[in-house]
C-alpha cells in the first residue's frame, strides 16, 4: 500500500475552497534553505545518526520524552507542527490507538514527502501543506499539539504567532508538548560552541536562551498550567503547556 497522500493545503473535513500550494516563508529561504527547504537537504539530513550527533547524542532521549508525554496509546486527535527528521514521527504513529488521529502540517512540500515515504499507509494520519502561524483548522480542533525543535528556527513574530495558533487549536484540558533549546548552566561545555553555531545557522535560537517560551505565548491565551524539565546540562527543555 502507498504511504499518507499529502494534501497541497487544508484540514480534515469537506475542503470549503480548491487546494492551493503555499508560498514558502522568506526566512525559511534565507536562513534555512541548506538544512530544510532544498531537495539536497533531505538527502543529507534524514540520517539518523547525523541527527543524533547534530544533538550530541540526546535525539533518542528526547525522542521519547516528548512521546511519553502523549502516552503509550495516543488517543484523540494529534496535531504535529512541522515534519521532523528521524524516527519520532513513525514512532508516535505505532502509538496512535483505534480512533485516533494524527495531521502533521509543515510549509515545506519537500518535508511532506520525505515524511510521507517514512510513514506506512494509515487513514488516521494525514499530512498537510499549512503555515504553523495561520492555521486553516476551527479553534480546538486537536486533545494534543506537538512542537519538537520547531521554536528556534522562527523569528519572533512567527513563533509567537504559532504558539497562539498552537493554544488557539487545542482543547481546553488538552495537552501541548514542546521539546527545545534551552539556555545551559553556565559551566556548560558546549556552550561556547553552540553560541556560535547559533549566531553563525540558527540567527533565532538565541531567543530561547535569552526568554523562557511563556515569553511568547499569548496574554489572552494563558495555559492552566506549565511544567518544564531541562536536559543536558539544561541545553534542552521539554514544556508541557495545559490549556
Amino acid at each position: 500500500m502507498p504511504p499518507p497522500a499529502v494534501a497541497d493545503a487544508g484540514f480534515r473535513g469537506p475542503a470549503s475552497a480548491p487546494a492551493r500550494t503555499l508560498p514558502i516563508p522568506k526566512y525559511l529561504e534565507q536562513v534555512y534553505w541548506w538544512a530544510y527547504v532544498h531537495p539536497n537537504a533531505v538527502h543529507v539530513f534524514e540520517r539518523e545518526w547525523l541527527v543524533n550527533l547534530i544533538l550530541f547524542g540526546n535525539y533518542g532521549r528526547l525522542r521519547d520524552a516528548a512521546l511519553a508525554e502523549l502516552g503509550e496509546s495516543v488517543t484523540g486527535q494529534t496535531l504535529q507542527l512541522a515534519c521532523v527528521y528521524g524516527n519520532l514521527t513513525p514512532r508516535l504513529a505505532r502509538r496512535l490507538a483505534p480512533g485516533a488521529s494524527l495531521d502533521v502540517v509543515d510549509i515545506l512540500p519537500v518535508q511532506l514527502k520525505n515524511l510521507a515515504a517514512k510513514l506506512p499507509a494509515d487513514d488516521r494520519i494525514v499530512l498537510l501543506q499549512g503555515d504553523s502561524s495561520a492555521l486553516a483548522c476551527p479553534d480546538a480542533s486537536y486533545d494534543q499539539v506537538l512542537l519538537f525543535f520547531l521554536l528556534h528556527e522562527q523569528p519572533e513574530a512567527v513563533r509567537r504567532a504559532t504558539l497562539a495558533e498552537a493554544m488557539r487549536v487545542v482543547r481546553p484540558g488538552g495537552r501541548i508538548v514542546i521539546v527545545d533549546y534551552h539556555l545551559p548552566v553556565r559551566w556548560h561545555p558546549l556552550r561556547l560552541l553552540m553560541t556560535g553555531v547559533f549566531r553563525k545557522l540558527e540567527p533565532y535560537a538565541m531567543d530561547l536562551w535569552e526568554n523562557e517560551v511563556q515569553a511568547f505565548l499569548p496574554a489572552h491565551l494563558a495555559p492552566a498550567s506549565i511544567t518544564k524539565q531541562t536536559y543536558y546540562g539544561g541545553l534542552y527543555q521539554k514544556l508541557v503547556l495545559v490549556r
